[in-house]
């Protein structure tokens, strides 16, 4: 069996913190095993600087280069076929794969890989530079979103293969059938940390106040250290919004999905969203803001509303609320177009043509 090396500078797989990140990460070692290899993690590094500190990034560097002598060690007589790297980009660059790959001469994929030249200057230069560089180096290419695809295509170097790429999960087994309720139930999945969580919680929290009072609850999963500000915005609609805490058994999580009439999460700046995809494939149509990342795993029958629009918002709840059609059409889309045995079909065409 074919042996590769995986690697994810952003989070390893096995990290304790859930998140959409994690979670790609362990979909797409799952897609590479269902496609007949054999998947090693790598290493455990963490590039990650979020704060911009050159400081940080220079101590990083020079652990990735310990971590490259050890790995050249340990492989000395049995190399992988092949390095795959998960999500390089300019405050999370592979400081590995490259050089690894240039030693033993093996083929180097990245799979969401970002370009920002504009941070060839300032804070993050020196990562940005780190990650230019790898996605440079690159045999292949594997664009997650056309956000993405746009810059590859632009930035090109001779020869180099890029391929669509869409997120993906493991679907599971058929949708839950939904219990009948009185009350529309809505559910938002979503960390509380950093200014984008935090805005689209703040337009959450203002889409709602129009709907009719005492005929909805919310339930939010997730927790982070903004929990307490994220809490003072929905203070003023009291025990209709119910906080459930970071859940990590995805089994549990599943029925939150399942059970609940409309996902809604304004998505401000995310990449695509592992929610979305969660939420649609337990048959539950979802309300985010038109953004590429969004934008590229919603189906037609969900919503899609302009940015930080409060009304076109809450009046998407209630179309889809209005709509038992919508999650079933929502399942059908992840199924056809986002789901793990395609993606492993894919992955197999796509790294055998490497060899």
């Amino acid at each position: 069996m074919t042996r590769i090396a995986f690697y994810a500078p952003m989070k390893p797989p096995d990290h304790p913190t859930p998140s959409g990140d994690r979670r790609m990460a362990r979909l797409l070692m799952q897609a590479l095993e269902k496609a007949g290899y054999d998947t090693e993690v790598a290493s455990e590094l963490r590039s990650r600087d979020g704060s911009g500190n050159p400081d940080a990034q220079a101590a990083l560097i020079r652990e990735a280069a310990l971590e490259i002598e050890r790995l050249t060690a340990h492989w000395h007589n049995d190399p992988p076929a092949l390095w795959f790297t998960y999500h390089c980009y300019y405050k999370a660059p592979d400081l590995l794969g490259p050089a690894l790959a240039d030693h033993f001469g093996i083929p180097y994929v990245i799979a969401e890989a970002s370009r920002a030249r504009k941070r060839l200057t300032g804070p993050w230069a020196a990562f940005a530079r780190r990650a230019e560089s790898a996605i440079d180096r690159a045999d292949l290419l594997l664009a997650m979103t056309e956000h993405d695809r746009s810059a590859l295509d632009r930035d090109a170097r001779n020869g180099q293969q890029i391929a669509d790429f869409p997120p993906f999960i493991d679907i599971g087994p058929v949708a839950v059938s939904k219990a009948q309720s009185s009350t529309l139930r809505l559910l938002t999945v979503a960390m509380m940390r950093g200014p984008d969580k935090r805005a689209s919680y703040r337009r959450l929290a203002t889409a709602l106040r129009g709907l009719d009072s005492g005929a909805w609850c919310l339930t939010i999963v997730g927790d982070g250290p903004e929990r307490a500000e994220v809490e003072a915005m929905f203070e003023a609609y009291g025990d209709q919004v119910i906080f459930a805490g970071q859940i990590s058994d995805e089994h549990r999580l599943q029925t939150y999905y399942a059970q609940s009439d409309v996902f809604v999460w304004p998505g401000v700046n995310e990449a695509y969203g592992m929610v979305y995809l969660e939420a649609q494939a337990a048959g539950t149509a979802v309300v985010a803001e038109d953004w590429p990342g969004p934008r590229s795993v919603i189906a037609p029958s969900s919503a899609l509303v302009p940015r930080d629009d409060a009304r076109a918002f809450r009046d998407a709840i209630m179309r889809l609320s209005a709509d038992p059609e919508a999650g079933r059409a929502a399942r059908r889309h992840v199924l056809n177009n986002h789901e793990i045995d395609g993606a492993s079909a894919r992955l197999k065409s796509l790294l055998g043509d490497l060899s």
